[in-house]
């Protein structure tokens, strides 16, 4: 066993070495036929990478007991600029060429598994606990957003002049600041959640509906903070869209919309012949909720992850189904997410004293302010102390 993972890593770490002139070979080709083999090779290339490397240090951090999350984010730092960039800078731009069209097609890979991600994390969880917890997660994602955008708020008012690009906006930095601190990444946190083997624990499903919370509540205040840097003052109705909009669209997919995803469920599985049926309609759900979250300026997580909510409810939904949505999920999708999120980090610009203490400041009041806001929240609702 040990020598077929030795085998396999091998392989994964010389890989770049061997496909690296053909890759810089289709990349040099400029038009016409020549140019979609280029794409597609591309394409597959970063692909096959990221999945490669994701699997290989993803299993290393399991081993370590980490979440394989951060395995496939190390993957993409080392298969992005900061690793593989500065060593072989030919070679990395080849890959992973910084081309619109061509960094839409694997973004639009990543972005579909991150909708699938939420949607096996909504199946996952459980209704009645969600229920129970509806107060708590709320006090918990309140302060836990308060406390760090205070933080941040104010270290925008201290920052000297010379560290803003426009000083006489100082406010719209502020703004800035207090909610890139304060806001949760649900996505990150439902995959350490569910592979930390939390998610059927009470705790477990708290701490992804404050995610899902936070995440509603930031990309509000999101909305305020864009209105005041374009036109100097709060879109109202593009906030009353937002906060009308996902106070109806809950109320409907949990009254009206819980029905018919269980109706759409067992017709398309007592009717249909061809292969996973069920499967498709429940994508065709999660990509319709998704579009509706869109459409009213909320992010699309929260359609995936309500439609997930909604399926995982359903009488007929079967053990093997879930399975099915799992394997493709964790071992094609998640891979190439987490790995992106990597690759756009270029950590060369720590190279600076001064880049880099400030980042280890944001990180300090990022960490410190979530934490004891979260624990202030859990200690207002009656949490014990290990649990806030």
């Amino acid at each position: 066993m040990r020598h077929a993972i030795r085998m396999v890593g091998l392989f994964a770490l010389g890989l770049p070495l061997i496909a690296a002139p053909n890759v810089i070979a289709f990349a040099a080709e400029g038009s016409g036929a020549g140019h979609a083999t280029s794409s597609e090779a591309v394409f597959l290339c970063e692909i096959t990478l990221l999945l490669a490397f994701g699997r290989l240090l993803g299993e290393a951090m399991l081993r370590i007991g980490q979440p394989a999350v951060m395995g496939q984010l190390i993957a993409g730092v080392l298969l992005g600029p900061s690793a593989l960039g500065a060593l072989w800078p030919d070679l990395q731009r080849a890959i992973f060429p910084s081309g619109p069209e061509q960094k839409a097609m694997i973004d639009a890979v990543a972005q579909l598994g991150i909708l699938m991600l939420l949607l096996l994390t909504g199946m996952e969880t459980d209704l009645s606990v969600v229920g129970r917890l509806r107060r708590t997660a709320l006090s918990v994602s309140l302060t836990g957003i308060a406390v760090p955008f205070v933080c941040g708020f104010a270290l925008g008012e201290m920052l000297p002049d010379t560290m803003l690009p426009h000083p006489e906006r100082r406010l719209i930095t502020s703004l800035f600041l207090g909610t890139a601190l304060s806001i949760s990444s649900v996505k990150i946190v439902a995959m350490v959640v569910r592979e930390m083997h939390f998610l059927r624990r009470t705790v477990g499903q708290l701490i992804v509906t404050s995610a899902i919370i936070d995440d509603t509540i930031c990309w509000i205040v999101i909305a305020v903070t864009f209105g005041l840097a374009l036109h100097s003052r709060v879109d109202l109705a593009s906030l009353a869209q937002s906060i009308l909009g996902t106070a109806l669209f809950l109320l409907a997919s949990f009254t009206v919309g819980r029905r018919l995803v269980f109706f759409l469920i067992r017709w398309t599985n007592d009717n249909f012949v061809s292969e996973v049926p069920v499967i498709t309609t429940i994508l065709v759900v999660m990509g319709i909720m998704a579009l509706i979250t869109h459409a009213i300026g909320v992010h699309t997580v929260l359609g995936a992850f309500v439609a997930g909510m909604l399926v995982g409810q359903s009488p007929i939904l079967s053990r093997h189904i879930d399975d099915q949505l799992r394997g493709l999920i964790t071992a094609l999708f998640m891979p190439v997410f987490f790995g992106i999120a990597g690759l756009n980090a270029d950590l060369r610009v720590l190279g600076a004293p001064s880049l880099l203490l400030l980042s280890l400041g944001f990180i300090a009041i990022a960490s410190i302010g979530k934490f004891s806001g979260a624990f202030l929240g859990g200690a207002v609702s009656g949490l014990t102390w290990r649990e806030r």
